[in-house]
């Protein structure tokens, strides 16, 4: 099923999600096809369970081919339960972000280069991977929504800040890195 996504202003976003104890049940499972399914559908690069108004560290991403990222790497299809970041190393670099929950806009945020994360698969397996560039993005930016922390949050220079057809009047969307 298709959920609403909640928009920046939202209380709910702002807060720190809860870790998943039951890998068991229906409602995990239910849950993850109602991600699944809203992401689709918005042709999202990865969705966090906060944006759909359920305060659990739940976060599914993945792109292949898909008209919001037309030029970037592809991600494997993940879902990542109770996840934990590791940055490998101190590199930083900076990268236009956009987000299902600040819709129509887009900002250059910081992320970490490289990192390592690890958590739980839907069936509470334990796994982990070490990851760079947009991979790596995007796993913090989902990962962020989990302790109430939107991309624009991270922006360091609001010239880099707004709404995609000011930025880039007349222009193709930049890929999100």
């Amino acid at each position: 099923m298709i959920r609403p996504v909640l928009r920046m202003g939202d209380p709910r976003l702002w807060e720190k999600s809860l870790p998943v104890t039951d890998f068991k049940g229906s409602y995990l499972k239910e849950l993850l096809a109602d991600m699944r399914d809203t992401m689709a559908h918005l042709d999202g690069a990865g969705l966090a369970a906060p944006q759909i108004g359920v305060g659990l560290r739940v976060v599914i991403f993945g792109v292949k081919s898909n008209p919001r990222y037309p030029d970037v790497e592809e991600v494997p299809q993940t879902v990542l339960i109770n996840p934990e970041l590791t940055p490998l190393g101190e590199e930083m670099e900076e990268g236009w972000e956009g987000c299902l929950s600040v819709p129509g806009m887009r900002g250059i945020v910081p992320r970490w280069r490289r990192l390592r994360y690890q958590g739980r698969d839907e069936n509470g397996r334990p796994f982990s991977r070490e990851v760079e560039g947009f991979h790596a993005r995007v796993v913090q930016h989902e990962c962020d929504h989990l302790d109430g922390v939107l991309y624009p949050m991270r922006i360091r220079d609001f010239t880099h800040f707004g709404f995609i057809e000011e930025l880039f009047p007349g222009q193709a969307l930049p890929a999100e890195d």
